[in-house]
C-alpha cells in the first residue's frame, strides 16, 4: 500500500499515511470563516495545520471532547460519559502496553453532566502522559462509530517524495475497509507501474493465499488484520496466478512511487459509445468528464468502480449534465429540515443515454452520484452493490497540538429519502469483477453495459 501526505487539509477528509485504495473521502463542506484553536474551543480549519505545534495535552483532549459536543451531527444529544468512557479505556490501554500503567487510575464517577463530568475526568488524568492522550483523542472519534469522522495527526512528507509496496488496490475493500460481506478470494485489483510490486512482476487478478503467513479468509469471513499488513513497510505475500495456477512468495519492501494525480480518462467502445472513468469527485472532476463528452457519441459508460468521493459540488456539476430540476440528495441536521441538493442546471444537458459502473469501493460522493441516478431513472448501474460509507459531509476542526476532528454536522439521505449509509446503492444488474476477469483483461460491467445499451 502506498504512504501519502495530503498537500492541504481544508474542510475535506484526508486521511494521512493511509492506503490510497481503501480510504474513502468523505463528502466535503464549504468552509465557514477562518478561525483559530483557542484554549477552549477547537477551530474550524480554513487552512493547512501549523508545521510545529504544542505537544497533545489534556487541553487538547478537552477541546476535543466538547468539538465533538458542540458540533458533531448528534453531538447536543449525545451522552457524554460515552465519549469519556472510550476516552479513558484507550488511555489506560496505551499506558499498560508500555508498561507505564498508574495504580491510582480509575474512571471517576460520570453524571451526565458534560461540564463537572469533564472535571472529574481531568483531575484524574492530572498532567496527563502524551502517548496516551493521542490514543484517547482517536478512540473518542472512533467510537462514534462514523465511517466519515476520524481524528488525523499531520506528518511531514517523506524526504525523496511517498512511499510504498505500490498495491494500491484488492477485492473485498468497502470503501476504507475490508467488507465482512465479501466472498473468497482475496487478490490484487491495481498496481502501480514502476513500483516495487510492479517490478516484483505482481499483477492485477494475482489471488492473495497469505499475507505475512496469515490466510485473508478466515473460513468464509474475511481477516480484519489484512489490510494493516499490507500496509506494512515489508510484506511477505504468497500469491497464485489465476490464469495458470501457479503459486510463489514475494518479499516485497517499499520504496519510491509515483502517484500521478487523480484524472477522468476515455476511450471508445463499439457502437458509438464512450467509456469514461472517474476515479474521485475532485476539483474539476465534472468538467473533465463532460469534455470527454462532447463529441456527442451515442451513450457514455461511466466507471465509477473503485472511487472514493470527493466533493457534493462536483456531484450535482456532474448530474447537471443529464438531467435539470432534480433533487439528487438531502442534508439533514439532527433537528429541523432536511436541505435538499439539486442538479447544477447551469450546465448544458449533453442528451446521452447513461450507463453507471459501481463497486463496493464507490464510496461517500460516489454513492451520492450513483443513487441520484438511480432514483432519479437517469440510468442504469452496473457491478455491484457500492460501499454503504455516505453519513455526512465533513467539517475539519483544528486542535492546539496542530491535529485535526473530522466532523459531519449533517445526516445525507438520497432523493427518495432512504438511508444509503451502512447499505449502499443496489445495482440494476450484477456483473462482479473476478481475479481471472483482471488477469487476461475482461471486463464484465462493460460487456453488460454494451449488452443493456
Amino acid at each position: 500500500m502506498i504512504r501519502v501526505l495530503c498537500a492541504a487539509v481544508l474542510t475535506a477528509a484526508c486521511a494521512l499515511s493511509a492506503p490510497v485504495s481503501s480510504a474513502a473521502a468523505p463528502l466535503s463542506a464549504p468552509a465557514s470563516a477562518p478561525a483559530a484553536a483557542s484554549d477552549d474551543r477547537c477551530a474550524l480549519a480554513t487552512a493547512p495545520p501549523p508545521e510545529s505545534a504544542p505537544p497533545t495535552s489534556v487541553r487538547t483532549l478537552r477541546q476535543a471532547y466538547f468539538c465533538v459536543l458542540d458540533n458533531y451531527y448528534s453531538g447536543p444529544a449525545m451522552d457524554p460519559t460515552a465519549l469519556l468512557k472510550s476516552a479513558f479505556a484507550a488511555y489506560t490501554q496505551d499506558l499498560m502496553r508500555r508498561d507505564a500503567d498508574r495504580a491510582d487510575l480509575r474512571l471517576p464517577e460520570l453524571t451526565g453532566n458534560r461540564d463537572t463530568d469533564w472535571a472529574a475526568f481531568a483531575r484524574v488524568l492530572g498532567a496527563g502522559d502524551v502517548s496516551a492522550l493521542r490514543a484517547a483523542i482517536t478512540a473518542m472519534i472512533a467510537g462514534l462509530h462514523d465511517n466519515h469522522a476520524r481524528a488525523i495527526r499531520p506528518t511531514p512528507p517523506p524526504e525523496g517524495g511517498p512511499t510504498g509496496t505500490g498495491i494500491v488496490g484488492v477485492s473485498a475493500t468497502q470503501g476504507p475497509q475490508l467488507d465482512p460481506a465479501a466472498k473468497p478470494p482475496l487478490f490484487i485489483t491495481r498496481v502501480l507501474p514502476g513500483s516495487p510490486a510492479a517490478k516484483a512482476g505482481i499483477r492485477p487478478g494475482d489471488i492473495i493465499v497469505k499475507v505475512n503467513g496469515m490466510p485473508p479468509f478466515i473460513g468464509s469471513t474475511v481477516n480484519q488484520g489484512i489490510l494493516e499488513a499490507l500496509s506494512a513497510d515489508a510484506v511477505k505475500l504468497t500469491l497464485k496466478r489465476p490464469t495458470t495456477g501457479l503459486t510463489r512468495t514475494v518479499d516485497l519492501k517499499e520504496g519510491p512511487i509515483t502517484v500521478p494525480p487523480p484524472a477522468a480518462t476515455s476511450k471508445s467502445l463499439p457502437g458509438g459509445v464512450a467509456y469514461v472513468r472517474l476515479p474521485g469527485f475532485f476539483e474539476g472532476a465534472a468538467d473533465q468528464v463532460i469534455a470527454k463528452l462532447q463529441d456527442k457519441p451515442k451513450a457514455v459508460v461511466l466507471d465509477l468502480r473503485g472511487n472514493g468521493g470527493g466533493s457534493p459540488r462536483e456531484v450535482t456539476r456532474l448530474l447537471g449534465a443529464f438531467a435539470h430540476g432534480k433533487v439528487t440528495s438531502y442534508f439533514c441536521p439532527f433537528r429541523g429540515d432536511c436541505r435538499p441538493n439539486r442538479t447544477d442546471d447551469t450546465v448544458a444537458l449533453l442528451g446521452l443515454r447513461l450507463v453507471v459502473l459501481t463497486d463496493r469501493g464507490c464510496a461517500s460522493a460516489c454513492e451520492d452520484f450513483s443513487a441520484a441516478v438511480k432514483d432519479n431513472r437517469l440510468g442504469t448501474l452496473i457491478g455491484t452493490r457500492t460501499a454503504g460509507a455516505v453519513s455526512g459531509p465533513a467539517e475539519g476542526y483544528l486542535l492546539d497540538d496542530g491535529s485535526l476532528l473530522l466532523l459531519p454536522k449533517v445526516r445525507h439521505l438520497g432523493p427518495a429519502r432512504e438511508i444509503i449509509d451502512t447499505i449502499g446503492v443496489a445495482v440494476d444488474h450484477y456483473a462482479p469483477m473476478t481475479a481471472l476477469d483482471l488477469a487476461t483483461g475482461r471486463d464484465p460491467g462493460v460487456a453488460k453495459a454494451l449488452a443493456t445499451l
